[in-house]
């Protein structure tokens, strides 16, 4: 909901967003921990922790928001830590792992890119800070993910990785300054970020590189 020009993410709505992507960004960096780097229980749950949490921190130390929510409210370390551990009871059982982190990776990235605009215009940022602050939210945990597991980050390889967050977070914004609802506005943000990141991988689309790039040996 919209409360005097703000949105209120103490309400269960911003609460469930955050938590879903919460869920979804701990499975996936769990899953890649079994899938790429072959991790025991502890470094599948720990990998998986720093990927649905790492991009909230990120978040709410930009925005001085301290301690971040991930230590505030138990919730977060809860879920982050389930998610990790029912990865690693199931994960290693489905054949072909590619997809569901492909999956979860995109749920993440666009729950996160939403509930991170909303806290920035909760917290009085201008309209471009809250895109901005939706798209650290939404590729910073994947972005540790890639560090921790010796990868190039996701966010600069992938040209619709980024743009994707950064659209979602976008309609948000845009939706609140229209005043929309918070709901509605996070799920059309959300279907829309998810929707052009998997038109992404199944399409291999990426943003333009340098001009002439290709022709360099």
């Amino acid at each position: 909901m919209v409360i005097l020009g703000r949105v209120d993410t103490a309400s269960p709505a911003y609460l469930a967003l955050d938590l879903t992507g919460t869920f979804a960004f701990a499975l996936n960096g769990s899953l890649t921990a079994i899938r790429l780097a072959r991790l025991d229980v502890v470094g599948v749950v720990t990998l998986g922790m720093f990927t649905a949490l790492g991009g909230g921190m990120i978040r709410d130390i930009l925005l001085d928001a301290l301690p971040p929510a991930t230590f505030s409210d138990w919730r977060y370390l809860t879920v982050a830590a389930v998610g990790g551990l029912v990865a690693f009871a199931f994960g290693g059982r489905l054949e072909r792992l590619a997809t569901p982190i492909m999956l979860l990776d995109a749920a993440g990235l666009s729950l996160f890119a939403v509930s991170g605009a909303i806290k920035g215009l909760d917290f009085g940022v201008g309209m471009a800070q809250a895109v901005i602050l939706g798209a650290i939210t939404g590729v910073g945990g994947g972005t540790l993910r890639d560090v921790l597991i010796g990868e190039v980050p996701a966010v600069l390889t992938s040209g619709l990785y980024a743009i994707p967050a950064l659209v979602g977070a976008f309609v948000v914004v845009v939706a609140d300054a229209a005043g929309v609802g918070e709901l509605p506005a996070a799920l059309v943000g959300a279907v829309v970020c998810f929707a052009i990141r998997l038109i992404g991988v199944r399409f291999d689309i990426d943003a333009p590189g340098p001009p002439g790039l290709s022709s360099l040996p």
